[in-house]
């Protein structure tokens, strides 16, 4: 009797994985829970355990296959596995011994006469098998799920051009969703044969996006030549393709075709000087790290490496064998990035900083996110800002809002940050700044007032079990809320670190679809940029959103302990809720913020 090995779920939104490593060999024996294999989503890296014990019969997927949540991954049974497994090796064998012959007799006609096409020919044939889905036509890319509640998404950038030559995880298009813009990486390496959507056009979650490898060939040219000849006799006409460029072709339209031509064929050999140097850390890192466990890296990894400019070769692997994870790549971009933090906004936009500069007496942190450039200018609104937009509006048609304000003394807090803010920063690596504490308040305020962390669903009102925060993030590309999930568990330092987190993330495109769902509550920090309060626009379907002004030293009267009352400098600040009259009452919102109020100015957070 036997067992399928399957895909598992990995995560709400995770459909397909990886497979980096297998970690057991045919014919191998394995016991219960015992890890099988290494698989590798675009959320982590994980090992797969036997679900049986017993013989491993046949392995379906091999390494660097991608394959979908559930799809079988090997066969575990009882029996003398090696004997059936080495049949199904030979059957899988022999279809590639008949291959390899099938393409040698059309390498060995045209290169009779001129060897040095034979190299490109045998190099572009793999990239081509890898980018076939089998048939011969090709691997068409489609639009991938991006969250939870993502159906669709638009088109806002081709990276890559008819005829381009892409590798696997090489980002292929930009694509804009209610939620977030992202890139879309290649999954197989080869041509990019066709177009399916163009730029600014919005198309479904599965719709196909473009098609790479194929009957379109290695090269642009070969792209253009079928209009000619029908898809049938494509073989033959590569033939005298071969031929053409030999004696005829250099003269006429070859001009064109040559430069497109003789990189492919010189690339593999000047790889290091000039074509893509974000393969050099994916062929040396193997090298370096030395041991067989840490030869292999993840496509997440070398494309995040790639994008955070790190070399491989000088990162020390934490994973099994000195492989090299996810959040060894993480802590790598950090170390690099920590000392050159003053230069990198210089070195990210040299064309941006004189304008920036450009308006005298502007304070540090007060320059608008609009480049000074684009003044006196028109431009099309982003999807981003077309769907906040509508959000907004929206927002303030289905619910009926206004916003009760209080102040605060936020004297008692100020003492203790100051009091830990140096000890905290080496300790947990990031600043302390006031949100944590408003956000601790904040929580334990909406445990007591379930009411204030509530949405509204049709003609039912739902009573959260979580405190989920949303924190509004400004960013060059628009407002966006990313979620730190059950806030009321973590305490000032937990909440620093997780803000600081996903506001990082948010800022830099890094942010996942499912980062900004799930919300009960927002908070948005206006007084960061000096503003005394404002009335938020709420984040449907919440109910409530508290919105934090600035913190100013001013003179007021407080009472003293023998009942007196005098005048002190006192570090103040307003806190405005904006709620959803349908629902909540201005008694509700007053005892919420009063709550709130009570707490911060109580001050006791030195835990």
């Amino acid at each position: 009797m036997s067992e399928r090995v399957a895909m598992p779920a990995l995560g709400e939104s995770v459909t397909e994985g990886t497979v980096t490593r297998w970690l057991k060999n045919v014919g191998d024996t394995v016991e219960v829970d015992e890890p099988l294999l290494e698989v590798s989503t675009d959320k982590v890296d994980t090992e797969i355990p036997s679900p049986v014990a017993g013989t491993i019969q046949e392995i379906l997927v091999e390494e660097d296959e991608t394959v979908e949540v559930g799809a079988d991954l090997a066969v575990i049974g009882d029996g003398d596995a090696p004997a059936s497994s080495d049949s199904g090796d030979d059957s899988a064998q022999e279809p590639a011994a008949e291959e390899a012959p099938a393409e040698e007799p059309a390498a060995e006609e045209a290169p009779a006469e001129e060897p040095a096409t034979e190299e490109p020919a045998e190099q572009e044939a793999p990239a081509a098998e890898a980018s076939s889905s089998g048939d011969g036509e090709g691997t068409t890319v489609a639009m991938p799920a991006l969250g939870e509640s993502v159906t669709e998404g638009t088109v806002s950038r081709w990276l890559k051009a008819e005829g381009d030559t892409v590798e696997v995880d090489e980002p292929l298009l930009e694509v804009s969703t209610d939620k977030v813009d992202t890139e879309i990486p290649s999954p197989v390496a080869g041509t990019l044969t066709k177009i399916l959507v163009q730029e600014d056009e919005t198309v479904e979650v599965g719709a196909d996006l473009a098609i790479v490898g194929g009957s379109g060939g290695g090269s642009a040219p070969a792209a253009e030549e079928p209009k000619e000849e029908p898809k049938a006799e494509e073989p033959k006409a590569e033939e005298p393709k071969a031929e053409e460029p030999k004696a005829e072709a250099p003269k006429e339209e070859p001009k064109q075709e040559e430069p497109k031509e003789e990189p492919k064929a010189e690339a593999p050999k000047e790889e290091p000087k000039q074509e893509a140097p974000k393969e050099t850390p994916k062929q040396e890192a193997p090298a370096a790290s030395g041991g067989d466990a840490a030869a292999y890296v993840t496509p997440l990894v070398r494309k995040l490496a790639a994008d955070n400019g790190i070399d491989l070769s000088q990162v020390e692997g934490t994973g099994i064998g000195g492989r090299i994870r996810k959040q060894d790549v993480l802590d790598a971009a950090k170390a690099k990035n920590q000392p050159q933090e003053a230069a990198a906004p210089a070195a990210a936009a040299p064309a941006a900083a004189p304008a920036a500069a450009a308006p005298a007496g502007v304070p540090a942190g007060l320059e608008s996110n609009v480049p000074q450039s684009k003044r006196g200018t028109r431009e099309k609104m982003t999807r981003l800002r077309k769907v906040i937009a509508e959000r907004m509006v929206e927002s303030l048609r289905v619910s009926a809002q206004l916003t009760t304000v209080v102040e605060v003394d936020m004297t008692k807090v100020a003492r203790v940050r100051d009091a830990a803010k140096a000890d905290f920063a080496q300790r947990e690596g990031t600043k302390l700044s006031f949100l944590p504490f408003i956000a601790q308040a904040t929580a334990e305020a909406l445990k007591a007032h379930p009411g204030i962390n509530a949405s509204v669903e049709g003609d039912e009102i739902v009573y959260h079990g979580q405190e989920n925060l949303s924190i509004a993030v400004d960013t060059e590309r628009g407002l966006l809320t990313p979620v730190v999930k059950n806030a009321g568990d973590l305490n000032v330092a937990g909440l620093a670190r997780a803000i600081a987190d996903v506001a990082d993330r948010t800022r830099n495109n890094k942010i996942t679809p499912d980062d900004l769902s799930g919300g009960t509550f927002t908070i948005t920090n206006t007084g960061s940029r000096g503003a005394l309060f404002d009335t938020p626009i709420l984040n449907q379907p919440q109910v409530a959103m508290l919105g934090t002004g600035a913190i100013v030293r001013r003179p007021v009267v407080i009472t003293t302990d023998d009942g007196g009352e005098t005048l002190a400098i006192r570090s103040m600040m307003y806190l405005a809720l904006s709620y959803d009259h349908r629902v909540v009452d201005g008694a509700d919102a007053a005892r919420f913020l009063g709550t709130v109020k009570a707490r911060l100015e109580e001050g006791r957070f030195e835990a």
